[in-house]
């Protein structure tokens, strides 16, 4: 495990990561979800292509890479960009899970891997409705402090900055975003899966211009099941071993 720190709007941001096979070409980069981190990916994909240069990356906020400030899914994006760079590293695929998704759709590389990403709105719940409007009917009666017994489990134990990061990511309408997609991309999707339902992925796969999509059986981490690991990482070999876009800086 190593750390670097990088700057970026003026502020310097500490990551943590982790490299496997470092003398192999090409690269692929994993990108884990909201309130995971870079271990669970290695967990799931560590075992799998020994002839990738592996790179697994705690985004800020998560896992080893602390963050107060308030972000948006840009700002991870380039704060991952300015990381690259200082590496001089140029995956030809970038791999994100859920939130993770979003940032690597952002990073348009050679060819993109989204595992059961988020960006497609998903309604809420009538019980998740009823508790925001009455949070938001007693916040102006003086009981913000309650703010933990209205918040979901993915929010309860962040930093203000971290909270108010959550709140302006997670209602994101990433539609237009899959759209630009230039390279190919490949999607895997959970069945079972109730944060980003199967629905969604069908609809990326309809906005990206070169998208295959692949349901898999299991939940929103259904990739944590060693054969489903294993039948992504083939998949990723077969398709994006000889893409040919270079990883844009744009």
């Amino acid at each position: 495990m190593a750390s670097r720190t990088i700057r970026y709007g003026g502020e310097p941001y500490e990551l943590s990561y982790e490299m496997l096979h470092p003398s192999k070409e090409p690269t692929i980069l994993f990108l884990h979800g909201w309130g995971s981190n870079k271990e669970l990916m290695r967990q799931a994909f560590g075992p799998m292509l020994p002839e990738w240069r592996q790179l697994y990356l705690d985004l800020p906020g998560f896992g080893q890479s602390p963050n107060e400030r308030f972000l948006r899914t840009a700002d991870y994006a380039a704060i991952v960009r300015t990381f690259l760079q200082e590496l001089g590293i140029v995956p030809r695929v970038i791999a994100g899970h859920s939130f993770g998704g979003k940032v690597a759709t952002l990073l348009d590389p050679d060819c993109l891997v989204l595992l059961s990403s988020a960006g497609v709105l998903v309604p809420k719940p009538l019980s998740v409705r009823a508790k925001i409007a009455l949070f938001k009917t007693l916040k102006p009666l003086g009981v913000s402090r309650l703010r933990k017994l209205f918040v979901s489990e993915d929010a309860k134990e962040m930093n203000p900055g971290m909270y108010e990061t959550f709140k302006a990511t997670v209602n994101e309408d990433f539609e237009e975003n899959f759209r630009r997609v230039h390279g190919k991309a490949l999607l895997f999707w959970g069945r079972e899966d109730t944060a980003t339902p199967l629905w969604t992925g069908e609809r990326i796969a309809e906005l990206i211009p070169d998208a295959d999509l692949h349901p898999m059986e299991g939940d929103h981490y259904f990739f944590l099941r060693p054969e489903n690991a294993a039948f992504v990482a083939e998949t990723i070999d077969k398709e994006c071993g000889e893409a040919g876009k270079k990883f844009s800086e744009e």
